[in-house]
């Protein structure tokens, strides 16, 4: 079977691009919709404490009110507390135990010393201490029903004729023992150790414990609690406008919820249900997409990046799905937070908001208290991201996580006073499930490094790691061209504070300039900021190769970056840096040296493209004019700043910037930029 060439396997996605993108938008859709509860939505928002604003609200047919939790609990708390252990009367054990202590008497009796005239006396004596006993009852107390009193009732079942008594009716063994000891105190005829050493082997509960049959008698009346106190018929007012909320109220708008989400379930048609939420979710994912076409173009024409969207749209909203169907204790344990963290740190802040915005609007729908659910989610996602702005530091996920806790305390303590009116009744252990979200949060750290992998996406994290200096190939270059290492330093710091004030991704922009001339490594000593001893290998090379080994070193950069699996955005940096400018100092001197030569001027010209992104456009402003003032021989105010427009014109002047999305005003700011921090680093004084 013939199979695809790479090339033409590329050439069939983009053909087939926008139908590709149609089928995962389709496919996100079906299987949030398929994922999410199917039951109708109750149209009312019910919060204890607060005033009914909305319209009288009358019942349209009978429904139960349920008892609370509390209720229910009591119930059963005084229902186990009416029923009366269950024991069992073992008639056969007395019989056993005075034969077996008549057995004992015997085979002890020779090594008592006690005269055999006395054996009658001392066999009558235990058999009827023992008689009496067990015509009494011996138990065994049981913790669960004693709770620290002296006794308690028990039911007794001889023969299944039950019997009610108290334990304080019965003996223990302890008991028993003590009760055998007095009586035997006052005989003095009898040896009273060696009657009680053959009674307390003979002492042992004939009423048992039946726990079978009392946990069954305790499941019944259980089952017989009634989980309802009261009607609610058909026309009555459940609760009328400008009332308060209290605890009745709040019971009955509970009860009618429960009773209409049971009718929905029972006589609503679920397949308009799938349809409803169906067009929901179609609504949203369709904002997204739109979202992304205006404002994100980049973004939307790239279905790696979309289905990484839609990925994790799909993931959090599955995620909540299973926590209503597995009645999870509370849905503020999710960590909602992580999907604007994501999208946030992998491409920007109007995308990670938008998308957030989104995902609790569709969630919304699904958990009780729809308004407060969205307000505590909306304002932490907007923390999230604002605390993460500029991520320049790993600790940074430490500092947000600890920002959107305290976000979370405020709301929750700002709307728990409004429910409460009171800072004593607030109930703290409810903010445990957000302190755990915050916590859950943290996952978005190895979450982004492994969409990192699969999606071939650069983040800010991965920017981090490279512009460390101890990156391999930046260590490389440092001892293979430290003049050249030095001038990246520079480009770096020129680039990153101009691309800060103008707007855009400051750390992209310093990786860029970090990386942009690795490519030298190759022939150091062809590139004049590494040329140290005054030897110059170009003066015996002619102007064509000259010019050829310079350009090269943009190749080679893409090499070696490729290589050693350099991002393909920082990659365009090394690509862009001289757009398609000339190497002018060789051609300029192959026309002084060789006028009547013609020579193809694209032999001294770099390859291209121009810079494609205000990132790569500062970096390209920032390189020329650094190694150009390094040329200037006495560098004052005047020089630098006549250095910097001449360079920035000549750059608009060859079309270099026109695709860079670098407005007029931004030039002027990076001039004014780059003048103050050219003139800083040459310590020039300026007159004032």
């Amino acid at each position: 079977m013939a199979t695809l060439s790479s090339s033409r396997q590329k050439a069939l996605l983009r053909k087939y691009a926008r139908n590709l993108k149609f089928l995962m938008m389709v496919g996100s859709i079906c299987l949030i919709v398929y994922a999410l509860p199917k039951q109708a939505k109750f149209s009312y928002e019910i919060q204890e404490g607060r005033i009914w604003n909305q319209k009288d609200l009358i019942s349209p047919y009978n429904f139960a009110i349920l008892k609370t939790a509390q209720d229910i609990q009591n119930d059963k708390k005084n229902a186990l507390a009416s029923i009366t252990p269950i024991y069992q009367l073992n008639i056969g054990v007395a019989q056993q135990l005075l034969e077996g202590f008549r057995n004992d008497l015997e085979i002890k009796w020779h090594n008592s010393g006690i005269n055999d005239k006395q054996k009658e006396k001392y066999i009558a004596a235990g058999n009827n201490l023992l008689k009496e006993i067990y015509s009494r009852g011996v138990l065994v107390l049981n913790p669960k029903y004693q709770q620290g009193r002296q006794g308690y009732p028990i039911t007794i079942l001889e023969k299944n004729i039950a019997t009610d008594k108290n334990t304080t009716e019965l003996y223990t063994k302890e008991q028993a023992l003590a009760y055998c000891s007095q009586l035997l105190s006052q005989r003095t005829d009898l040896d009273k150790a060696f009657l009680l050493d053959l009674l307390q082997n003979r002492i042992q509960s004939n009423i048992v414990y039946d726990d079978k049959l009392t946990a069954r008698l305790e499941a019944e009346v259980l089952e017989g609690i009634s989980l309802t106190h009261g009607m609610v018929q058909k026309g009555d007012i459940i609760i009328a406008k400008g009332s308060v909320v209290n605890d009745e109220a709040y019971q009955k708008l509970e009860s009618y919820k429960k009773a209409f989400e049971d009718n929905a379930r029972i006589n609503g048609n679920p397949k308009l249900v799938l349809m409803g939420q169906f067009l929901l979710v179609s609504i949203t994912i369709a904002l997204l997409m739109i979202f992304l076409y205006l404002f994100r173009r980049d973004i939307y024409d790239d279905n790696r990046l979309v289905s990484l969207i839609l990925l994790v749209i799909t993931a959090m909203l599955f995620t909540l799905s299973m926590a209503i169907k597995m009645q999870l204790p509370n849905l503020y344990y999710i960590p909602y937070c992580i999907v604007p963290i994501i999208i946030r740190i992998l491409f920007d802040t109007r995308l990670a908001l938008n998308i957030h915005l989104l995902v609790v609007l569709i969630a919304g729908f699904f958990v009780p208290n729809s308004f407060e659910f969205a307000y505590f989610e909306i304002t932490a996602g907007m923390v999230s991201i604002y605390s993460i702005k500029n991520l320049i530091r790993r600790e940074q996920f430490l500092i947000s996580a600890v920002i959107i806790t305290f976000a979370y305390f405020v709301a929750f303590l700002g709307i728990s006073l409004i429910r409460e009116g009171s800072l004593v009744s607030l109930d703290w252990i409810g903010f445990i499930p957000f302190v755990v979200s915050v916590l859950l949060t943290l996952l978005a750290y190895p979450l982004i490094y492994l969409f990192e992998k699969i999606f071939a996406i650069t983040s800010d994290i991965t920017l981090i790691e490279l512009t460390n200096t101890n990156a391999p190939l930046l260590r490389e270059m440092a001892f293979t061209a430290p003049g050249t290492f030095q001038h990246s330093l520079q480009v770096a710091n020129l680039a990153e504070n101009a691309i800060y004030t103008i707007g855009g991704n400051a750390l992209l922009v310093r990786a860029g300039a970090l990386y942009h001339d690795i490519g030298k490594m190759e022939n150091p000593l062809f590139f004049v900021e590494n040329q140290s001893s005054g030897f110059n290998p170009h003066d015996k090379l002619p102007y064509e190769e000259s010019a050829q080994i310079i350009i090269r070193h943009v190749y080679r950069g893409i090499e070696m970056a490729q290589k050693a699996n350099i991002p393909e955005i920082v990659i365009d940096f090394i690509r862009t840096h001289h757009g398609n400018t000339r190497v002018d100092y060789f051609y300029q001197s192959f026309l002084k040296n060789f006028p009547e030569k013609i020579i193809n001027e694209n032999t001294f010209r770099y390859p291209g493209p121009i810079p494609f992104s205000k990132e790569a456009g500062v970096l390209m402003l920032a390189d020329s004019v650094e190694a150009a003032s390094r040329s200037l021989k006495e560098p004052d105010e005047k020089s630098i700043s006549n250095l910097v427009d001449r360079i920035v014109k000549y750059k608009l002047d060859q079309n270099q910037l026109k695709d860079s999305n670098i407005t007029l005003k931004d030039i002027e700011t990076i001039k004014e930029i780059f003048k103050r921090m050219l003139m800083s680093i040459y310590h020039v004084r300026i007159d004032y």
